[in-house]
């Protein structure tokens, strides 16, 4: 069985950056800047040890936390989005940009900051739940999770933006700290779990 979606593995995600470096528009749409601004003043400290961003894209985001996290995972499914995640984050010696499958290549070790922007729809939702499974576990004692998501339908995915956020809720097993909600997206964030 496919970890994606019906129609979004790795292969559409190389199509569509084939066709348009900037599919989403992350660079110029002011929804995108703000989305981005939202998150990253949500964050509770001003630095982070060790962070880890997967579906990184073409690395907007990526750009604005490795000014913040001293060691930054970046990953994509996307050859195409690595390739193009790379560039952006070219010269920044904290970054590294990989190519992975999640869930079943899951970093090893633990993250005081995680970042799910974008992505759990694009999953199964067997895949997503174990995400947040993995996510949850992954962080250290003093950790931070967030996670962003588009709350309007997209074709060929099985789970909303408010499906994918409630998953994580309850793989986190509390209310998160921060809560923000829009009619376009909703944003939370989590402290690590305290009982392990």
């Amino acid at each position: 069985m496919s970890e994606f979606s019906e129609g979004h593995g790795a292969e559409y995600f190389d199509e569509l950056y084939r066709g348009d470096p900037d599919p989403w528009a992350f660079r110029t749409r002011w929804y995108e800047k703000r989305k981005r601004d939202v998150l990253l003043a949500c964050l509770p400290r001003p630095r982070f040890r060790k962070g880890f961003e997967p579906a990184c894209a073409n690395g907007e985001t990526s750009a604005e936390l490795a000014a913040r996290v001293d060691d930054l995972l970046c990953s994509d499914c996307s050859a195409e989005a690595v390739a193009l995640a790379r560039h952006r984050l070219a010269g920044r010696e904290n970054v590294r940009t990989e190519l992975q499958v999640l869930p079943l290549e899951w970093p090893a070790g633990s993250f005081d900051l995680i970042v799910l922007s974008e992505l759990g729809y694009y999953l199964s939702a067997d895949a997503w739940r174990r995400v947040c499974r993995e996510a949850a576990a992954a962080l250290s004692e003093d950790g931070v999770l967030v996670a962003c998501h588009w709350r309007h339908p997209i074709q060929g995915c099985v789970l909303s933006g408010d499906d994918v956020q409630g998953h994580l809720a309850q793989a986190m097993g509390a209310r998160p700290a921060v809560r923000h909600l829009e009619r376009d997206f909703r944003l939370e964030l989590w402290f690590a779990p305290v009982a392990r």
